[in-house]
């Protein structure tokens, strides 16, 4: 048995020493001390792991601590509205531009913002929320914060296998974006009928069908997609692409190379522009002919599509696509908040006004292709593609139906840069607070920072040139459909149970409520609901876009364009998906071999928060709600039969 005396518990949070005494013949049963009403896994439970006191009269001063390893002061954002853009231009990305209206009218038009927004509550919302609180509360990057449960590090290792892909590919989204914004300054515009090169294109008076000028373009000048044969025949790499994919690389380093104190100011442009770009093309859009059919078909609903699983597949991955979730980079930029931030009115702001720009695109988005439509006397769902197509093929030729072509072109493939860079930016920052937080030498350190970051974006820059040859875009295709795929639901789907079941959902629901520490009243309602999502809800939802993926993956083969990809090529997919999942059952496997004792008990060491897991916090803001005269100290002091034994006899002595 343990005897201890331990001051008052304030606000979730034990502040004083605990001084506890254990006898001698109880040492081997005594349980693990307990922080907070968690039990808490070594380092607090072996005398031997403590710092000792002198054997000296109780009158004599025992001896200090002994000092702990310092660290590099952790960054914070300059205030909370830098956070709120920062993590509004990580969300509101490309997807919201080209990917949610083009999923919209696939799938029944207005029908499908039920299964959308029925997604985004039971899906994007908790698991949002749950993603800002950890990194909030455990104030480090997705690997170090899983020191609440050893056991789940896997999780942080696949988020940043994820990241990994995910920056892998999306960079070369921006470099294209530089390749259209650098020839919208060439009159007439390249891709227009009023360039000399396009003038058989469009005066084609055959009937036979032929690729329009923005077509030709995008898959000869831009990718040079019709000198490769498919995965296998890469080619060489196209220079021009090459040197903008250097340019995007280099503006990812100078915009992260100073922290979130430079990305927090830039963001007050990239995250705002935007929305000035939308508001003037649905101005625009509004005034042309034809953009009252593209509206309607957009808000058109087919009820019937309610039935088939494909449009909620399709509403589920469009949620964890927009905003970000699975892949660290909420997680991260959470961990640079103050510890008493109001993570519940910001998951609520983010998420409502993401959801509330890719609705808002759509208008800016149909008005135009309905104008585009009426021109070539085609229905609206034949002008717009999927993918890469919508966003630089469709999108360039309605903008040179439009008077000032010109200055439309380099407005929107601007705003698309600045979509590109913010949501880049959080992935990267997913990378870079992992590893920084595992090796604090190089937080400490601006040098090794710097090269750090630099050998980390060129090592980048030299992957993605296989995306930029004449057949990258298969390669790019690939990793954008398996990288975000099987293997992230399954990542969320374990975070979500191991915060729920190992770590404790009633414990994740104290933490979150002393973080806010006053909570307003309508706070702890609505943690009632998130609660029950993520014990119920989430994992149920979850599970069902697992098996769909699966089913569907197995029946439908992988295709651009017209090109079928290879059965090794999918397999190369699915092995991408693989890898980033397995790393959960690796690391529980690592994490239960660093555990003494049978197999059970590894398992239930593995699973207790450690005890640095809450240090972090009790040197943060929190002490504004303690009260001042209390005393604070990470650590419990264990006596035992011989510390009384020896103070006995050194008072015998003395007498």
């Amino acid at each position: 048995m343990v005897w201890c005396v331990c001051g008052r518990r304030v606000s979730g949070f034990v502040y004083p020493v605990c001084v506890c005494y254990a006898p001698t013949r109880a040492m081997n049963t005594s349980g693990p001390a307990q922080l907070n009403g968690q039990t808490l896994s070594r380092d607090v439970v072996d005398p031997t792991s403590q710092p000792q006191f002198d054997s000296a009269p109780p009158s004599r001063a025992p001896s200090p601590a002994p000092p702990q390893e310092s660290h590099p002061p952790r960054e914070q954002w300059g205030g909370k509205y830098e956070f709120l853009l920062s993590c509004i231009g990580y969300c509101v990305g490309l997807g919201n531009v080209w990917r949610f209206p083009y999923l919209c009218y696939r799938n029944g038009g207005g029908v499908f913002l039920i299964p959308y927004f029925i997604m985004v509550l039971f899906t994007g919302l908790p698991l949002f929320l749950m993603e800002l609180s950890l990194g909030q509360y455990g104030a480090a990057g997705p690997i170090t914060v899983w020191k609440c449960c050893p056991l789940l590090k896997g999780i942080g290792i696949g988020m940043l296998c994820v990241s990994t892909l995910v920056c892998l590919y999306y960079n070369v989204i921006i470099a294209w974006t530089f390749f259209y914004l650098g020839s919208s300054f060439q009159s007439p515009l390249p891709w227009s009928c009023d360039a000399i090169t396009n003038v058989a294109l469009c005066g084609n008076a055959t009937g036979i069908k032929s690729l329009s000028p923005s077509e030709v373009f995008w898959n000869e000048r831009v990718l040079g997609v019709v000198n490769s044969a498919g995965l296998n025949d890469p080619g060489p790499v196209r220079w021009q692409l090459a040197v903008c994919l250097l340019v995007a690389w280099f503006i990812i380093f100078l915009c992260m190379v100073k922290g979130i104190h430079s990305s927090g100011k830039v963001v007050y442009v990239t995250a705002t522009f935007p929305y000035f770009v939308l508001i003037v093309l649905i101005i625009r859009g509004a005034t042309l002919e034809g953009s009252l059919q593209g509206v309607a078909f957009y808000l058109t609903p087919d009820w019937e599509r309610l039935t088939s699983a494909q449009v909620w597949n399709d509403a589920a991955s469009q949620i964890f696509y927009s905003l970000g979730i699975g892949v660290g980079g909420l997680l991260s930029m959470a961990s640079y908040n103050k510890f008493d931030n109001n993570v519940i009115r910001d998951t609520l702001v983010i998420a409502i006004g993401n959801c509330g720009t890719s609705f808002f695109a759509g208008f800016a988005i149909f008005s135009i292709l309905g104008h585009m439509a009426w021109r070539k006397g085609v229905p609206v769902g034949q002008v717009a593609d999927s993918g890469p197509g919508l966003a630089f093929v469709a999108y360039p030729e309605a903008l040179t139906l439009l008077p000032g072509s010109i200055f439309w072109s380099i407005l929107f493939f601007l705003m698309l840069f600045m979509l590109g860079v913010d949501t880049l930016f959080g992935n990267m920052e997913g990378i870079t607070t992992a590893v920084l937080d595992e090796f604090p030498a190089l937080r400490r350190n601006m040098k090794y920072k710097l090269f750090f970051l630099g050998g980390l974006c060129f090592a980048f820059y030299l992957m993605g040139l296989l995306l930029v040859t004449d057949g990258g875009i298969y390669w790019f295709t690939l990793i954008d459909s398996f990288s975000t795929s099987f293997g992230l639901i399954i990542i969320t789907l374990f975070m979500c149970l191991g915060i729920s079941f190992f770590y404790g959902v009633n414990q994740f629901c104290q933490d979150i409520i002393d973080m806010i520490c006053r909570c307003p009243p309508w706070c702890s309602k609505v943690l009632l609901y998130f609660k029950a999502c993520w014990v119920f809800c989430t994992p149920f939802v979850l599970l069902f876009i697992l098996t769909y993926i699966f089913i569907d993956m197995y029946n439908t083969p992988l295709r651009y364009g017209s090109y079928v990809y290879p059965r090794w090529g999918k397999a190369l997919g699915v092995c991408m998906g693989a890898v980033c999942c397995l790393q959960i059952p690796v690391w529980a496997v690592v994490a239960m071999s660093n555990e003494s004792g049978t197999l059970r008990d590894r398992y239930t060491k593995a699973i207790r928060p450690l005890n640095s897991w809450r240090v972090n916090n009790l040197n943060s803001s929190v002490r504004e709600c303690v009260e001042p005269e209390r005393v604070e100290a990470p650590f419990t002091v264990n006596l035992t039969d011989a510390d009384f034994t020896a103070m006995t006899w050194e008072s015998r002595s003395e007498a």
